[in-house]
């Protein structure tokens, strides 16, 4: 064996004496980091410990622990527990839990806590004993009631405006309706800005404005009046991009009104049925759901009488009592759709404890729409549910009404001919002879208007119809001049 086969095999034998120690000691490099690629590995000390899996659901939506507290100044005991049961149902909707519900009689609201200084304090202990984090009030404050009542009960004071508002902002789906609603947030939110007390400097004079003098004067509450200027900045972006989205409806809106097609807007207070009732009548498949304001987003969708004349019904926003006046603007082109129309539908929930007050609420604010003057139909929804007491009481209280069940179809058809009777007739009645190759006019007589008798004969279809005044001129024209004898018209 030469010297190189000896260095060579000396080699080898150290190099399987490594590879034998690395195979006992770990992988090979590749392996190694493809293993650790791979791998999962626990660090210690970085898990939540869970006694119950129904912990993981409650962490990712911890409702709000609430009380409600109203104040009782006109109607009996039974009113002012319906407006509560109503705060209840608002607070729900909104994603809370509430512990307690509470009612004080008073001639008015007390100005500077809402409740007096004493009840306040009592609300406090509760809050306190109930372990809730917000409270809610069933009325308007005012930023001095507001911020006065947070310093005594130590949590969260809302009232019943911020609530309505909160559920808008979480129901609100397109676009226009998300601008409506921040802009009616922006507005409520206005006056209510607070500072930072006397962590800011305030603007001062001399000793006659508090004794501060030389020195002691600052630039004021600089940051306040920021904010302010951006709220009001933003509010005008808002109203503009709302008055630019707007244009499509308006337009939509315009050709409906140039084809003359009857409009049938659906009224009513919230939860009354509305879109299971637009649902009923067109099959328009619009969500339905057990909650207050679920549908925000106006639809509109086409129908037809018995007698097969055309018109559109369209859907809106519920209504509620107090209704915050930031709403009534923000939406103001929405509920357009109502004041435009030539009939209202003013759906009510027959088995509600106290039907009555949401017609009433429900009138108030078409009154602000100006709509009070536009037909109405009272349609008595929830028939299958209602007491029948309650139905006969209204249907005594509302002469012109109609008992329907949306979820079951009762009286739907009663409904579809009261809808019929109050359309409005096209004024415009023509009896002409139209030539098979305008059969285009004829689908329009059968869209638009209201076809008293229709004969095909030899030289073309015998119209009889009642049709808006630009069809009834396109027919004139185009009419068979040979026919009149037969009791069609000569074309103008």
């Amino acid at each position: 064996m030469t010297a190189r086969e000896r260095e060579l095999d000396e080699l080898d034998r150290d190099l399987g004496r490594d590879a034998d120690r690395d195979d006992a000691d770990a992988p090979a490099t590749g392996e190694l980091d493809l293993a650790d690629r791979y791998a999962l590995r626990r660090v210690v000390g970085f898990s939540t410990e869970l006694e119950d899996v129904t912990e993981v659901e409650y962490r990712r939506l911890r409702l709000e622990r609430v009380v409600l507290v109203g104040v009782w100044t006109t109607g009996t005991v039974a009113d002012a527990e319906n407006s509560l049961q109503e705060l209840k149902q608002l607070a729900e909707t909104a994603g809370s839990v509430v512990l307690e519900g509470l009612i004080q009689r008073r001639q008015r609201p007390d100005p500077a806590t809402y409740i007096g200084s004493g009840k306040a304090e009592e609300l406090r202990d509760v809050v306190a004993a109930t372990g809730a984090d917000t409270v809610i009030c069933d009325g308007e404050l005012t930023p001095g009631q507001l911020r006065r009542l947070e310093e005594i009960v130590k949590v969260k004071v809302i009232d019943r405006t911020a609530l309505i508002l909160d559920i808008f902002a979480q129901h609100a789906k397109s676009r226009e309706g998300k601008a409506q609603v921040e802009l009616a947030q922006l507005e409520y939110l206005l006056p209510r800005l607070r500072g930072w007390g006397g962590n800011l400097s305030r603007q001062v004079g001399g000793r006659a404005a508090g004794g501060v003098g030389i020195g002691g004067r600052g630039p004021g509450e600089t940051k306040l009046e920021l904010d302010r200027r951006r709220i009001r900045e933003r509010m005008a972006k808002l109203r503009r991009e709302i008055a630019s989205m707007s244009t499509t409806r308006e337009t939509k809106r315009a050709r409906r009104q140039r084809r003359e097609v009857p409009a049938v807007a659906i009224a009513g207070y919230t939860n009354a049925g509305k879109s299971s009732l637009l649902n009923r009548l067109t099959g328009a498949g619009v969500l339905v759901e057990d909650a207050l304001f679920a549908t925000l987003d106006p639809t509109v969708r086409r129908a037809r009488t018995p007698d097969g004349r055309l018109f559109t019904l369209a859907d809106t926003v519920g209504f509620v009592r107090h209704l915050p006046h930031q709403l009534v603007e923000a939406f103001r082109s929405t509920l357009e759709e109502v004041s435009d129309a030539d009939l209202i539908l003013h759906v009510v929930d027959g088995s509600h404890p106290d039907p009555e007050s949401q017609i009433k609420a429900v009138r108030e604010v078409l009154a602000e729409l100006n709509a009070t003057h536009i037909p109405e139909i009272v349609v008595i929804n929830k028939a299958d549910v209602a007491d029948p007491d309650t139905i006969t009481r209204l249907t005594r209280r509302e002469k012109h009404s109609v008992v329907v069940s949306a979820r079951t179809g009762q009286g739907i058809d009663e409904l579809l001919a009261a809808i019929e009777r109050d359309l409005p007739r096209m004024d415009h009645e023509v009896r002409v002879l139209v030539p098979y190759r305008r059969g285009d006019l004829v689908a329009r007589a059968h869209e638009e208007g209201e076809i008293l008798a229709e004969e095909h004969t030899a030289d073309g279809t015998l119209l009889h119809a009642r049709v808006p005044a630009a069809l009834a001129a396109e027919l004139r024209r185009c009419a068979v001049p040979e026919k009149v004898g037969a009791g069609a018209e000569r074309p103008a």
